[in-house]
């Protein structure tokens, strides 16, 4: 039996109770948005752990306190829970909001690294970080963030930024004006990952391996003349090129760093069973992390985590290349490679093949800023990979049909009033009236609104 609108009455069973209706079908998200977040809660897991493994040893002889030997772990752990707390927000949040607030939190991290410079503690010969009680609040890790939004936001709606040098200067001059603050702290590491994010944020926006080359070539000539300005900057460089030259100098923290995974041999020597961490290898929980699962876990533990971020990496770059829009494309290329160029950073300079920068082993070292960025960077990419996207900031065109450029638009409206006038009786019956009318594709009015 049908109702009035000729819709028809659910089916009955037999016992006289209506059928159930069919279950609405859950959302199922994409292989590479799987395997990126079950890398980065690896990553997470293991991270907490070393970080436990190479700081309890210190601490304990140090105070000879047990209970002191936790005071890292707690730290990290309640990072990690302000981390991916953040990450949650910004994987459900809308990618248009948060591109609308990029210039906001592009100028406020500007704002920040002016003000740390003036108002700012100092930590190891760097003044960068903002001290309130137990919270440490450092903007040079920010900053890494913003340039990448800030790419994105400038480069997805004109594609013509990227023809030559000179028309990425807006780019470019804002983050000149960031690692030039960067450099002033002094922070060259931090630097360093943000102009190298940058370049793969142009590589994932189309820019031309000329200018590219180009870009590399000026930003490489100018921080070797940086490196070799400042006396303990130019040690860095000689020590790498020279270890063994200052054994119980600058190249002592290399040296046990090389010491360190040597020991670990193919399997390591066990967790928590490593020595170096023990006062021979300094800042064992921070950048040193990657010597320390070294010694622990030998070369099939690091083979393993070069896997896991490799795993990482795949499923970043696979999301932006199925990305809905520029935006998403270019966002998620960029952060995917913040946090792969910091992850190689690290190690490279743990295993003597870079010259060592102070940077942090991303969601593994302690490091509470540089873990929160990490997973706010990670939760975007899965916002993209969940389908998220921006719309564009060019103002929609009023009328029918998705906003576009107004110059497009014109295009389109004087190509429809350049049709022939002169039409059969047939063709003028055919187009007159009705739905298909002629009056919407022709005549003084249409004109006139198309050309407004």
């Amino acid at each position: 039996m049908s109702d009035r609108r000729g819709s028809k009455a659910p089916a009955k069973a037999k016992g006289g109770s209506a059928l159930r209706p069919a279950k609405v079908k859950t959302r199922r998200f994409s292989t590479e948005y799987s395997l990126l977040l079950t890398a980065t809660m690896i990553l997470l897991a293991f991270g907490v752990v070393m970080v436990f493994s190479a700081s309890s040893t210190s601490r304990i002889l140090s105070d000879g306190s047990l209970a002191d030997s936790t005071f890292y772990l707690k730290k990290t752990l309640i990072a990690v829970s302000i981390g991916l707390i953040c990450m949650w927000f910004v994987m459900r949040g809308s990618l248009a909001r948060f591109r609308e607030l990029t210039p906001k939190f592009m100028i406020g991290t500007l704002i920040a690294l002016v003000a740390v410079l003036f108002l700012g503690a100092a930590i190891n010969g760097t003044r960068g970080w903002f001290i309130f009680g137990p919270i440490q609040i450092q903007p040079a890790e920010f900053v890494k963030l913003g340039l990448v939004l800030y790419g994105a936001n400038l480069l997805a709606d004109r594609p013509d930024r990227l023809h030559s040098v000179r028309e990425m200067g807006p780019y470019l001059g804002m983050t000149a004006v960031a690692c030039c603050l960067v450099l002033a702290q002094p922070d060259m590491g931090s630097a360093m990952i943000a102009i190298f994010a940058v370049g793969i944020t142009l590589v994932a926006a189309g820019a031309r391996p000329r200018d590219l080359g180009l870009l590399a070539g000026g930003v490489g000539g100018l921080a070797f003349m940086f490196a070799l300005a400042a006396p303990y900057r130019r040690d860095r460089l000689l020590t790498f090129l020279n270890p063994d030259g200052d054994v119980t100098g600058t190249g002592f923290q290399i040296i046990q760093a090389k010491i360190a995974i040597g020991s670990g041999g193919f399997d390591g020597v066990g967790i928590g069973n490593g020595v170096q961490k023990a006062f021979y290898l300094p800042e064992a929980h921070t950048d040193m992390i990657s010597a320390v699962i070294g010694e622990e876990f030998g070369f099939l533990g690091m083979v393993a985590l070069i896997l896991v971020y490799g795993l990482l990496g795949y499923a970043g770059f696979q999301i932006a290349r199925k990305a809905e829009d520029n935006y998403g494309r270019i966002l998620a290329g960029g952060l995917t490679g913040l946090i792969l160029i910091q992850a190689c950073i690290n190690l490279y300079a743990v295993m003597g093949m870079a010259p060592l920068t102070g940077v942090p082993l991303p969601l593994v070292s302690y490091g509470n800023n540089s873990l929160i960025v990490s997973l706010i960077a990670i939760g975007l990419i899965l916002n993209v990979g969940r389908g998220g996207k921006a719309a564009t900031l060019r103002k929609p065109v009023t009328g029918r049909g998705p906003g576009r450029p107004a110059k497009l638009r014109l295009i389109h409206g004087e190509q429809q009033n350049r049709r022939p006038a002169k039409r059969t009786a047939g063709a003028q019956s055919r187009h007159s009236g009705g739905r298909y009318g002629g009056a919407r594709g022709s005549g003084p009015g249409h004109s006139r609104r198309a050309s407004r």
